[in-house]
């Protein structure tokens, strides 16, 4: 998701029964998004994502589009996958990868669960432009779910947790905002035990999908994503052209030049 899109919104947006009602003021560079504080349990047990997989596997086709009357169909079973995922947010004890694989399941399950309160809609940029409010148009920072007790956005999950807390640049591959130029929404839940051969094939896919980013040797047009987010794919000795390289099958080098394509908001529905 556009970093810039979403934080250069003047007012933040709260989400409650399909309402959105302005509640803060955002302002780029002065009101960063926080961590949140939801209270943990010092040994709470490590959550089961096995709801969420099922619920996958039977409305998510192979390439990442989503039956979201599918999902409508199972709205009970889905909510108590939600549910679960509120009532017991991540300890300071868990293992690193069961937080990850937590916090990119609920990403992903809540914004399901956005385009599901708005459905029908072409795109998720239209659920922030239904609410009058001068400046807003995005729903990314709408607090409509509560996790530990807190109320929290997207925004909070993706800036003031998994990129924040976890410095993993794939998680980029893994997170989807419902739009067909997003990284495929797998057809199964992230799960600790196979995390990270979940993020190197979500690369892959990503990097090798023409409609995604075209690569050729002298010249790549790349996702926007690696524009957007430039600062985390350049961390560590890094670089675009390594992580590139990383995941296609066509190898690009400093010499290649590079732009970056249109974002396709359009929904990610079968």
């Amino acid at each position: 998701m556009n970093q810039f899109m979403k934080t250069s919104t003047i007012a933040a947006l709260a989400l409650t029964a399909g309402t959105l009602t302005a509640v803060a003021v955002v302002v780029p560079g002065l009101n960063p998004v926080p961590t949140p504080t939801y209270a943990v349990a010092a040994a709470s047990a490590v959550v089961d994502h096995g709801a969420f997989d099922k619920l996958l596997h039977k409305h998510v086709n192979a390439q990442g589009l989503v039956d979201y009357m599918g999902f409508k169909a199972d709205e009970a079973a889905f909510n108590q996958y939600l549910a679960l995922l509120s009532k017991n947010p991540p300890a300071a004890n868990w293992p690193k990868n069961d937080q990850m694989a937590y916090w990119i399941n609920a990403y992903n399950a809540y914004t399901i669960r956005l385009i599901l309160d708005h459905y029908p809609v072409e795109s998720i940029k239209d659920i922030g432009s239904k609410i009058k409010i001068p400046f807003v148009t995005t729903p990314w920072a709408a607090k409509f779910f509560s996790i530990g007790g807190e109320k929290m956005s997207l925004d909070n999950i993706e800036h003031g947790i998994l990129r924040k807390k976890f410095d993993d640049p794939r998680i980029h591959f893994s997170l989807v905002c419902a739009s067909m130029s997003c990284p495929r929404l797998r057809n199964e839940a992230y799960a600790a035990d196979k995390l990270n051969a979940q993020l190197d094939d979500q690369g892959h896919d990503f990097l090798n999908n023409p409609a995604k980013n075209k690569i050729g040797k002298s010249a790549a047009q790349l996702s926007k994503y690696f524009d957007w987010y430039k600062g985390d794919w350049e961390k560590n000795g890094q670089s675009v052209v390594k992580w590139v390289d990383k995941y296609s099958t066509t190898k690009i080098d400093g010499s290649t030049k590079i732009s970056y394509l249109d974002y396709n908001w359009s929904l990610n529905k079968q």
